[in-house]
């Protein structure tokens, strides 16, 4: 029979990492603010102004991969509410395969890149923002993939609802952080190129 309430020490131990992932987000979101801020000051010394290339089309494709992968993700979170764990799972793993779906898309915008000279290293730091700004992405994507599966696990190995519902509160938030700094990554890169 699945288990609905929590004790004190449980509830304790959820808040607690609740808040570390807080902690970590807002880590992460002052990391890209620093890089932002890096880039707009080395663009303003007049070394390099802008890319100065076009971004790949396959950072829109990422875009639409993203969006409908948080899509899924909060379908996802809603099935786990109701107990519809069929549709859990069904949905946890679409949102894995559009997260896989994204960071392919992402190396194969590498690729287009790289083909065009833009590189990692090269005279034009501007440039090698990109990667910075997309790898760093990407590791975080990685990252939430692994909540992912943790939390499909969780379900397939069938967990108590409240670990269950508390795992999907997580990735779900995770996922949608990733997400929403994906949409302000493109923008600025799109708005610097």
């Amino acid at each position: 029979m699945a288990r609905y309430t929590q004790d004190k020490e449980e509830l304790t131990e959820q808040k607690a990492k609740k808040f570390n992932l807080w902690l970590g987000m807002i880590g992460m979101f002052m990391m890209f603010a620093a890089l932002s801020s890096g880039f707009i000051v080395y663009t303003a010394g007049g070394v390099d102004k802008g890319i100065k290339t076009l971004l790949p089309e396959a950072f829109i494709y990422s875009t639409v991969l993203i969006v409908l992968s948080s899509l899924t993700m909060q379908l996802a979170y809603v099935a786990a509410r109701k107990t519809a764990f069929g549709r859990q799972k069904l949905l946890l793993m679409a949102t894995i395969v559009l997260g896989l779906g994204f960071f392919a898309m992402q190396v194969h915008a590498w690729g287009v890149l790289s083909g065009r000279g833009v590189v990692f290293v090269n005279p034009n730091a501007s440039q090698s923002f990109v990667y910075i700004f997309t790898g760093m992405h990407l590791a975080h994507i990685i990252a939430g993939i692994l909540v992912l599966v943790r939390a499909l696990a969780g379900r397939i190995r069938n967990i108590d609802q409240v670990r269950n519902v508390f795992r999907m509160d997580l990735a779900a938030l995770f996922w949608h952080f990733l997400g929403i700094l994906w949409i302000y990554i493109y923008v600025f890169l799109l708005l610097n190129q």
